[in-house]
């Protein structure tokens, strides 16, 4: 199971970005972590949903050394930095296309409330957050975030456009912009489209009283699709975690898994 979660491809990925981890010396000294294994284990624990709690002993880690380390590789951006080389890898062998992006939303209840939480409006008032996701034209995600459910979905367009990194290129300058972005109704209004312009992007946003989102139902549907691939990582079906960054990271996580097995897929037709 292991290496069917973690193949030997992505730990080489993951390998480089982990963060220099001194443990503490007690008595005679502890064993080195096998952090391979630990990675292993979040990664169960994001595609299960399993509670850290019931995390197999055949992991070869402890629930509170695997749980410790979660948070130590959190707070040291791992996971921004692995979604960024994934598509780095993408990008330098043109598995990105730039010419459309597009976002949306999906709301999750929150169990245990915490951070980024509130009523949601799709859900009877119970606490819950929203996932918010900027794929590419082939639904890739580039850029994620979460908001509480309650939030406006136009209020997390900015973020997620500024949180696009500068993705390799398989020829010439790094890039960060898609040459135009659609959305639904729900992110309309004319400071946004021009806020979206002024970066040089291309606006396609379906305007309220005025046209269907349907008409936009054959650029936008891998949104939808993108947000049931993230989903798929049943972690993130239903938020159990209290600390919004938590539930962020395992998101990231996922975003990133994604375009790793977009890779893969590429490389085995080849």
């Amino acid at each position: 199971m292991s290496r069917r979660l973690v193949p030997d491809e992505l730990w080489a990925l993951v390998e480089p970005l982990l963060p220099k981890f001194s443990p503490r010396v007690q008595g005679g000294g502890t064993a080195p972590i096998d952090e391979r294994a630990v990675f292993t284990a979040v990664v169960y624990v994001l595609t299960s949903g399993c509670a850290w709690r019931m995390l197999p002993p055949s992991f070869g880690v402890t629930v509170p050394t695997a749980h410790r380390r979660f948070t130590i590789w959190t707070e040291a951006g791992l996971w921004r930095h692995l979604h960024r080389a994934v598509l780095d890898e993408l990008g330098s062998e043109g598995l990105l296309d730039w010419s459309r992006a597009v976002v949306d939303a999906a709301a999750v209840r929150a169990k245990k409330r915490g951070a980024m939480t509130g009523p949601s409006p799709v859900d009877r008032g119970k606490a819950g957050s929203k996932i918010h996701v900027l794929c590419d034209r082939a639904g890739i995600p580039l850029a994620v975030t979460i908001s509480a459910a309650n939030t406006n979905d136009a209020e997390a367009l900015r973020p997620l456009v500024r949180a696009i990194p500068a993705v390799r290129s398989r020829r010439g300058p790094r890039r960060r912009k898609p040459a135009k972005l659609h959305a639904d109704k729900a992110y309309d209004g004319a400071e946004l489209r021009g806020w979206v312009r002024d970066r040089g992007i291309g606006v396609r946003i379906a305007r309220k009283g005025i046209e269907s989102s349907e008409r936009l139902g054959q650029h936008r549907w891998v949104i939808g699709r993108t947000i049931s691939w993230l989903t798929g990582y049943h972690r993130l079906n239903i938020r159990y975690d209290r600390k919004a960054t938590h539930y962020l990271a395992f998101l990231t996580l996922a975003a990133a898994l994604t375009g790793y097995k977009k890779l893969t897929k590429a490389r085995l037709a080849t």
